[in-house]
């Protein structure tokens, strides 16, 4: 029995985009204020007019436009940013104040996005290697260890200090140039006693110490201009100056070794310095202990650094992102201002701050910045799993990290620092895999940059257990215990003996030794891996596509939750923001699917209308709607769902449908992952979505005058218009199919005589006909994009010039019931494509009759391991018979041995004994059942598993991928047909497939292929004609046009090349040219 003293062991899940605001909000809060404290006081040439910014009082105005608006109009979300400013003339001590408009800053709303002409973006964390010192050890080519330390700076530069076999010390400043310690030394401002009375090994530096060594050091100016021409590379004898002197300090000691504040602190530790954390650049100082370091390495003494530890990574976060952009503005308007300033006094004109300062500076930077930065990426929109979890993933990738050619296997791999803290699950497959990751549940960014988890604290003295956030260069020094709340609860004392971590290494050890132990069993997983029941009976490859899928998962037209999941559902629905949730609590007066209307019981009374989302469209084209779940006159509490978003159903989140499946094969249908379906998921609408399509347009002014908007189109039939209002629009409700015209649209074109087509200069100039003299180009809808018009929004940009023209866009919507070649998946990596749909009486069906609704393939699960399905499956058949929701924890192995196994089997013996149905658990195969064939009546051979298992509907649809070809573009070098399903293009036939068709030998099929199907223009159009007219389709005879283009580009190398036919008849050589 656990016992719970008080709230001891209980712990709240963090927010999922917690993360995200609490960077923003630093940015907001604190990283403005330190930028603008970087801005300089900024004074024309004869220093007779000063220009401040009085940074203390900057003021960030509320955006005037709503969030639905912005995404609609296609406008930045953002805040205005105002500054007092002021001019001060020195000569007449006289000065002008105003506020000045500084630029706008994109702010982020409460789904942890911004939003950016119209688009959601997010930035995601970047990890990277903290700026310190760190020290390593490699095999030269004779197998002796070199030492090295490596000394990285705030912005990634490096520079090596090593140690050689006669034990000479260099600074390697570069990859190809190195110089002796003692030069470096010098260079930055210290003599020979100094440095050797700071050092713990004066011996060794007097060792290499010869007459060639002194000269360079014998005066700071000689050591410069040593270090100058090796740093610069440059030859020949450079005379000593103050430029020389400058350049080395602008170029080396204030951007190679400035340290940041972080790096500071990485090395007062490492080297056991006392330096003050405002000193942010290398000291000489700090190379010298650097160097005594270096030698005790060489000797035997301290320890090698782990690079891949994360004490040794940082988090790039957005504060210090947006920081970075907004310091890079404030240069740029530092740079504009005073070129202003100098404009101003050379024409003798009176300047004001106002005049002085422009908006561009600020509003350009952050609009490249979400545009083009790498980390800047597009919000996935597919379901609500998808968007709370882009914003904590974590890249190596990026300006300053790696790329993924580059990366090796060791950083791609798990680290032991990683418990706790970065997902070993979640990661993306391919070329990146290990590169991208996601954060753990519990865990938040420190002020360092450091990934810090929760544990809880055990000691002898406090009798409350205490939570403690451990970052990772403090938890390698405690035994922290695997185990979570329950199983560790102090109040079960049977488990003597505990799995825990102790020095990167995973040991068992005695309850009494432990330190801090785990707080909740998902605590090492990210939301993704978290939501999958039973992982731990599943191979880690196959739990990692199931991450990946889920966030692939389809809003289903009608969501229903889980009957076996994990408990993180709710939370996960809620902190993704597509649910309605009552910010104050009152009584509903008013619902409809628009709207909400309620009246609050607070000190003064009000009526608070909460709009709802209707068929809203995702970036990934899927349906975004809310339901309402309250009812009028009903009171409600704060906090409470008011709506259901998509995908979500009660407040949790759901993504699939729970449905019958048995695992057997059927005919080879279900051969390769294949899955076979019964109609009833299709006449029913169990796995039915809605999807929204956008189609624009935009309308210019030409040089022959402004594109106009009609229905009046000449030479189009009327059934392509027939949907059409008077303004040439589409009309709401409207049913259109492929090649409808949506908008129609005419641009005007010269009148030139020679532009007309032969029969309209014909009509012209007999019958004097005037035609006319615009050109069509309305929108129509293109292949496979039939569907029901919800909605037609004309955008008007400001200024309405050339550059800012009028934009109609709309929005179609499309039902979409499953069918064969869809993509289905459950939530252990099995994932299969629908093959056949079979019709309901057809199916394998129950003892009591009821058919199964899939049938999967029973050998995807051995040779894959995913036994975790079979859990759910059976689990899930017995929470359906006795109408109970399951949420299990991971690892419940570690209260008894086989724990899930016992439960599945008890809970079906429950339900076999309620439902008064045997064959649900059957002692002799628990778990499997004896099934009929539906188109016999025979029971199968074997008995079947079957049960409840929720699958989910992907993204990858047929519809979105089937298509073919008869006719289309050509590419006009080769004259082959183009590539893609957007243009219309062929299939490649490569030469492994012609090898195919080879072996096979149908010959005729592959001269088809190479010639009448591609790049014969001859033959293909004489085809056309003997097709239609029932004669005989003629022999292609001469080469093909790539044979031909290959000929042209030998010839430019001065190679000829000719081919010839033989005749069968009597072998006659003709020579055909190319």
């Amino acid at each position: 029995m656990l016992r719970n003293d008080g709230n001891e062991g209980m712990s709240t899940i963090p927010g999922f985009s917690q993360i995200q605001f609490e960077g923003f909000c630093r940015f907001i809060n604190e990283g403005l204020r330190e930028e603008f404290h970087k801005f300089p006081k900024i004074e024309d040439t004869d220093q007779e007019i000063e220009f401040n910014l009085f940074v203390e009082r900057y003021q960030l105005v509320e955006p005037l436009i709503k969030e639905r608006d912005a995404v609609y109009e296609s406008i930045t979300y953002s805040s205005e940013l105002y500054v007092p400013a002021g001019l001060i003339w020195k000569t007449g001590r006289d000065m002008q104040e105003q506020t000045v408009f500084i630029g706008n800053i994109p702010l982020m709303n409460s789904l942890g996005t911004s939003i950016v002409n119209g688009i959601y973006r997010i930035v995601i964390n970047q990890i990277l290697q903290s700026p310190g010192i760190y020290y390593r050890s490699e095999l030269d080519h004779n197998g002796i260890s070199v030492y090295t330390s490596t000394i990285i700076s705030d912005w990634g530069g490096r520079s090596e200090l090593e140690i050689d076999r006669k034990a000479r010390i260099w600074a390697r400043v570069s990859r190809k140039q190195k110089i002796s310690i003692l030069v470096l030394s010098s260079a930055m401002g210290l003599n020979l006693r100094e440095i050797l009375d700071n050092v713990c090994y004066p011996e060794i530096f007097l060792s290499f110490l010869n007459d060639k060594e002194k000269k360079k050091i014998g005066s700071k100016e000689n050591a410069i201009l040593e270090f100058y021409q090796q740093f610069a590379c440059v030859g020949g004898d450079p005379v000593f100056s103050e430029s020389l002197c400058k350049e080395l300090q602008k170029k080396f000691f204030q951007q190679r070794c400035e340290l940041g504040r972080i790096g500071r602190r990485n090395i007062n530790r490492r080297l056991n310095l006392d330096i003050p954390q405002n000193n942010t650049f290398l000291l000489p100082r700090d190379v010298l202990a650097a160097v005594d370091h270096l030698i005790g390495m060489k000797f035997g003494m301290g320890t090698l650094d782990d690079m891949n530890h994360l004490k040794n990574k940082r988090i790039r976060s957005i504060a210090d992102l947006l920081q970075d952009q907004f310091g890079l503005a404030l240069v740029r308007l530092e740079n504009a201002v005073r070129g202003t300033i100098c404009g101003a006094i050379r024409h003798k004109l009176i300047p004001t701050p106002q005049n002085l300062v422009t908006s561009t500076s600020l509003t350009t930077t952050y609009e490249s910045f979400f545009g083009l930065h790498p980390l800047s990426q597009v919000l996935d929109r597919t379901n609500p799993l998808t968007q709370i979890v882009h914003g904590r993933k974590l890249s190596y990738l990026g300006p300053g990290g790696l790329t993924g050619r580059t990366a090796s296997f060791r950083i791609r791999d798990i680290h032991p620092s990683h418990y706790g803290r970065i997902c070993p699950i979640d990661t993306s497959e391919g070329i990146n895999v290990g590169l991208i990751g996601s954060l753990a549940i519990h865990v938040r960014i420190g002020r360092w940059g450091s990934i810090e988890s929760p544990f809880y604290e055990i000691s002898e003295r406090s009798k409350e257990a205490q939570m403690v956030y451990l970052s990772p260069n403090r938890d390698e020094y405690y035994m922290v215990a695997a185990g979570n709340s329950l199983a560790l609860n102090r109040g079960i004392q049977e488990e003597q003996v505990v799995p825990a971590r102790y020095r990167q290494e995973f040991l068992t050890i005695a309850w009494e030794q432990i330190h801090f132990r785990s707080i909740f069993p998902f605590q090492y997983f990210s939301i993704g891996a978290s939501l999958i029941p039973f992982i731990e009976h599943n191979d880690a490859n196959r739990a990692l596509m199931s991450s990946n899928m889920q966030r692939q998962a389809v809003p289903l037209s009608r969501s229903e939750r889980c009957i076996v999941g994990t408990g993180l559902e709710r939370q996960t629905a809620l902190d993704s923001g597509v649910s309605a949730i009552a910010e104050h609590e009152g009584k509903i007066i008013y619902t409809d699917t628009h709207k909400i209307i309620l009246s609050s019981n607070g000190y003064a009374p009000t009526t608070i209308s909460i709009p709802l989302v209707i068929y809203q469209r995702s970036n990934k084209n899927t349906c975004m709607h809310q339901k309402p779940q309250v009812l009028r006159d009903k009171c409600i509490k704060k906090g409470q769902i008011l709506a259901d978003g998509a995908a979500t159903f009660g407040g949790e989140l759901a993504l699939g449908k729970n449905v019958l499946v048995a695992y057997m094969p059927w005919e080879g249908y279900n051969f390769e992952d294949a899955v076979l379906v019964s109609e009833r998921l299709v006449y029913e609408d169990i796995f039915t979505s809605f999807h929204i399509r956008k189609y624009e347009i935009q309308t210019h002014v030409t040089s022959q005058g402004p594109e106009k908007i009609t229905k009046e189109i000449p030479h189009l039939e009327a059934h392509l218009l027939r949907n059409l209002d008077r303004n040439g629009v589409v009309m709401l409700g409207s049913w259109v199919e492929t090649g409808d015209i949506l908008i129609g649209k005419l641009t005007p074109q010269t009148a030139n005589e020679s532009s007309y087509a032969p029969e309209d200069r014909l009509l012209r100039a007999i019958l004097g006909i005037q035609v006319s003299t615009a050109k069509e180009t309305s929108l129509k809808l293109p292949i496979g994009g039939r569907g029901r018009v919800i909605d037609v929004r004309w955008i008007q940009k400001k200024g309405g010039s050339n550059y800012n023209p009028e934009m109609i866009r709309v929005y179609i919507s499309q039902k979409r019931e499953i069918k064969v070649g869809d993509k289905v998946a459950g939530r252990h990596g099995n994932k299969g494509i629908i093959s056949k749909i079979l019709p309901r009486q057809d199916m394998p069906y129950l003892q009591d009759g009821t058919p199964v609704d899939m049938v999967f393939n029973p050998l995807g699960v051995p040779s894959r391991m995913n036994v975790g399905q079979i859990f759910e499956c059976s689990l899930g058949l017995a929470g359906d018979l006795l109408k109970r929701h399951y949420r299990i924890a991971p690892f419940d192995e570690r209260y008894e041995q086989e724990a899930s196994r016992k439960l599945v089997f008890s809970e079906l013996y429950e339900a076999s004994k309620q439902t008064k149905n045997p064959w649900v658990f059957e002692p002799e195969y628990p778990g499997k059942s004896r099934i009929f064939d539906g188109r016999t009546g025979h029971p199968f051979e074997q008995p079947v598993l079957i049960g409840k298992s929720y699958i989910l509907k992907l993204i990858h649809q047929v519809d979105d991928k089937i298509h073919g070809r008869s006719s289309g573009h050509y590419a006009l070098v080769t004259q082959q047909p183009l590539r893609g399903r957007a243009k219309q293009g062929g299939q490649r036939v490569g030469e492994m497939e012609v090898w195919a068709l080879e072996g096979f030998g149908v010959a005729h099929i592959l001269q088809e292929m190479l010639t009448y199907k591609s790049d014969h223009i001859r033959a293909r159009q004489e085809v056309l004609g003997a097709t239609i007219t029932g004669g005989r389709v003629p022999n292609p005879e001469d080469a093909p046009e790539s044979f031909r283009l290959l000929v042209r580009e030998l010839r430019s190398l001065a190679l000829e090349l000719n081919h010839f036919l033989v005749s069968e008849k009597n072998f006659q050589i003709t020579r055909k040219e190319a």
